[in-house]
C-alpha cells in the first residue's frame, strides 16, 4: 500500500506539550512492522506551492504564517509556537494529502499518515492546524480537472470548523462532522450537517449515529471524492476527547466508513486528524489499524477485512529524534 507522511520534518515545542509530534515516526515503524507498507511504500513530498494555500486562505494570513508575523492572540489560538520548521512541516502535510488523494482517484482508497488540519479557515489558523489540507487538496483537484463534487466525513472528535467555513457556502461540497457535543470549538461555524455526541457515548450509539449521517450525506450528494478525517481522540482514554470508544469500536467505524464509500463507488482519501492519548502508543494502535483497513480496500488489496493484529501488536518503546533544519 502507498502511504505518504512528513514525520522527519519536525517544530521545536515547549517540554510536555500535548502534540503528539513522536506519533508520526512511531507510526511509519509500525505500518512496516505490521506489513501494511513495505519501507519503500512510503513517501515524502515536497511542501505544497503557496498558491495552491492561495486558492483556499486569505493572502493576508498567508503573509503573517509566512513572515512569523501571527499575532500574540493568533499564536495562542494556534496553540503552537511559529516557527520556520512549523510552517515547512504544514506544507508538506498538505501535499501529502494532495498525493493521497491522487492516488485514491486512481486506486478507490488512499491514505497520508498526517493530515485533517480541520479547525484551519479562510482566515484563521487555530487548534493546532495551520493550512486546511483537506480543502486545498480539494481546490488543487478542480484545478487539475480530476474532481469537482466532494464529500467531507469527520470522525474527529471536535467539530470541524475549519472545513465548515471554508466549504459551507460551496455547492459541490458536502460537510459531515460526528464530535463532541461539549467539547472544542467552542463556537462553531455550521457543517451542512453537524452530529453532537454526548460525553461518554460507546460504540454503539456511535455506530449507529455514524450510520445515519453517512444515509443523510450519500442521499444529499454524489461525490467525485470523499476525504475521511479518521480521528483518534473519540478512543475512551484520550486527554482531550470525553467520548468513550474503544479501540476495537474504532476500527468499526474505519470499516463502516469505508465499506459504506467504497460501496457506492466513491474514491476515499483518508487523513489522520487528532489523537492525544496519555501514551502516544495507545494513538498509533488506533491510527495502524486505520491505515490496515486501507490497505484491504484498495483496488488490488486483500479484501475487506482488516487483519485483527492491527490492534495487537507489541509497544515498543517511545524514541524521539531532533527536528531537521528547515529547507525553505
Amino acid at each position: 500500500m502507498e502511504l505518504w507522511t512528513h514525520d522527519r520534518w519536525r517544530f521545536p515545542l515547549p517540554a510536555r506539550h500535548r502534540f503528539p509530534i513522536d506519533k508520526y515516526p512511531l507510526l511509519r515503524a509500525r505500518v512496516v512492522a505490521d506489513g501494511t507498507a513495505r519501507a519503500d511504500e512510503i513517501h515524502e513530498t515536497d511542501p505544497v506551492p503557496w498558491p495552491v494555500l492561495e486558492r483556499v486562505h486569505h493572502a493576508e494570513l498567508l503573509r503573517r504564517i509566512r513572515l512569523g508575523e501571527l499575532s500574540v492572540r493568533e499564536e495562542r489560538g494556534l496553540g503552537l509556537p511559529w516557527s520556520p520548521e512549523l510552517v515547512e512541516r504544514g506544507r508538506r502535510a498538505v501535499a501529502g494529502t494532495l498525493a493521497a488523494a491522487r492516488h485514491a482517484l486512481e486506486r478507490g482508497a488512499a491514505m497520508n499518515l498526517g493530515g485533517g488540519t480541520h479547525h484551519a479557515g479562510r482566515a484563521f489558523a487555530r487548534g493546532y492546524c495551520l493550512f486546511n489540507d483537506v480543502v486545498a487538496t480539494l481546490g488543487e483537484l478542480r484545478a487539475d480537472g480530476l474532481a469537482e463534487r466532494a464529500l467531507v466525513v469527520d470522525c474527529d472528535v471536535h467539530q470541524g470548523d475549519g472545513t465548515a467555513d471554508l466549504l459551507g457556502p460551496d455547492p459541490h461540497a458536502f460537510t459531515v462532522s460526528l464530535h463532541g457535543a461539549r467539547n472544542y470549538p467552542f463556537q462553531r461555524i455550521p457543517s451542512d450537517l453537524d452530529i453532537d455526541l454526548a460525553s461518554g457515548t460507546g460504540d454503539a450509539d456511535y455506530l449507529e449515529a455514524l450510520d445515519g449521517a453517512l444515509d443523510v450525506a450519500l442521499r444529499r450528494c454524489a461525490p467525485d471524492i470523499a476525504f475521511y478525517l479518521a480521528g483518534a481522540d473519540p478512543w475512551e482514554g484520550d486527554r482531550l476527547g470525553r467520548l468513550a470508544l474503544t479501540k476495537a469500536g474504532l476500527l468499526a467505524r474505519d470499516e463502516r466508513v469505508l465499506d459504506r464509500l467504497r460501496a457506492a463507488g466513491i474514491p476515499v482519501c483518508v487523513v489522520l486528524a487528532g489523537g492525544y492519548a496519555e501514551d502516544v502508543r495507545d494513538t498509533v494502535d488506533i491510527n495502524a489499524a486505520t491505515a490496515a483497513a486501507v490497505a484491504v480496500r484498495t483496488d488490488g488489496g486483500e479484501g475487506n477485512r482488516t487483519p485483527t493484529s492491527a490492534l495487537q501488536r507489541p509497544r515498543a518503546p517511545v524514541i524521539t529524534t531532533p527536528p531537521l533544519e528547515a529547507s525553505g
